[in-house]
């Protein structure tokens, strides 16, 4: 098979052509001229040039292939670049279903849990949930609209599954990503962790799980690719054993989330930037982000590892290149 990978310089893209390499695949990964091409210096892979704004570099990089794995995006979790998060996650998503609908390949299209409803510890979101109880914020205003492009193109006979990954940790994680939270338990006292949870999953797996969806997932369906449900607290209690950092002591109430995410807003209006800590962001922090992948389970043979193995490899990476 011929695979085209799209984001192959973020942590599940790479893993992705990684593993498409491992099992025998022909990948072909399309990739900005102004990336970081440190991820893919290792990787026997056909490099196409271009962006997925333009729809004439899709076209072309799309063209022959069998499958494409469309996992490129933009994401902050903010209130700002709502014009580059719809470029990128809204239009760029449409090109990409077009492109692959025009080629009458199988697409499989990486979108996120934020596009599905809130749940609870016990009653975790699957697939089904409406979206309710979340924060509207760009981000998760240009992934949704992304996902309804892929199935509007499906409605035309695009033949795309939709895979929606929880939070993901493992190697790889070059820029970093999602890995961040965990560098910062390791390097520096974290007495108040978040008052929320969420569902954390190894990237790994995902890009597995990926894999089987391009082979056995049903047009026009949705696969939760996830882990373990976890607080924060629990979570950054487990980093900081992994890591040699200080656990946190008490999970933070909802004033003090409040008046850090002000503070934030304050910042970045100051400064013309915003920054990670805004009122987005603890807002989300607070919600119970609880999902799970039983339907990826029994139909594509999804499968989860420990966390705890996660975690350390993930860690492991990071020594060895110099991060941590």
């Amino acid at each position: 098979m011929t695979v085209l990978v799209t984001g192959s310089t973020g942590l599940l893209g790479n893993n992705v052509a990684r593993i498409l390499i491992e099992t025998g695949h022909h990948v072909r990964l399309l990739v900005r001229q102004q990336a970081d091409f440190r991820p893919l210096a290792d990787l026997d892979v056909d490099i196409v040039t271009g962006d997925i704004r333009n729809q004439v570099d899709v076209q072309q990089a799309v063209d022959g292939c069998d499958w494409v794995i469309h996992s490129a995006g933009y994401v902050h979790i903010g209130w700002s670049n709502s014009d580059l998060h719809n470029e990128i996650n809204a239009k760029g998503t449409d090109h990409v279903a077009a492109a692959c609908r025009h080629a009458g390949v199988k697409m499989v299209h990486v979108s996120t849990v934020d596009t599905l409803g809130i749940g609870s510890w016990d009653s975790p979101v699957d697939e089904r949930s409406t979206f309710d109880g979340h924060i509207i914020y760009p981000y998760v205003v240009s992934k949704r609209a992304g996902e309804q492009n892929v199935q509007n193109h499906v409605e035309k006979g695009l033949n795309a599954v939709i895979v929606n990954p929880t939070f993901m940790l493992g190697p790889w994680d070059w820029k970093p990503s999602s890995g961040r939270m965990l560098l910062r338990v390791a390097a520096r006292p974290t007495p108040i962790a978040p008052s929320g949870g969420n569902n954390f999953c190894d990237a790994r797996d995902v890009a597995r799980g990926i894999l089987s969806a391009a082979k056995r997932g049903q047009t026009g369906r949705r696969y939760i690719l996830g882990g373990h449900n976890h607080s924060y607290f629990d979570a950054w209690k487990l980093f900081a054993k992994v890591t040699g950092g200080r656990p946190p002591r008490m999970s933070a109430g909802p004033l003090m989330q409040l008046i850090a995410g002000r503070a934030g807003d304050l910042w970045g209006y100051l400064c013309g930037k915003e920054p990670e800590v805004n009122s987005a962001s603890t807002a989300i922090a607070r919600l119970p982000h609880y999902f799970t992948c039983d339907r990826a389970i029994r139909e594509l043979d999804y499968q989860v590892r420990p966390l705890h193995q996660t975690v350390s490899d993930t860690w492991r990476w990071f020594v060895d290149q110099g991060y941590a």
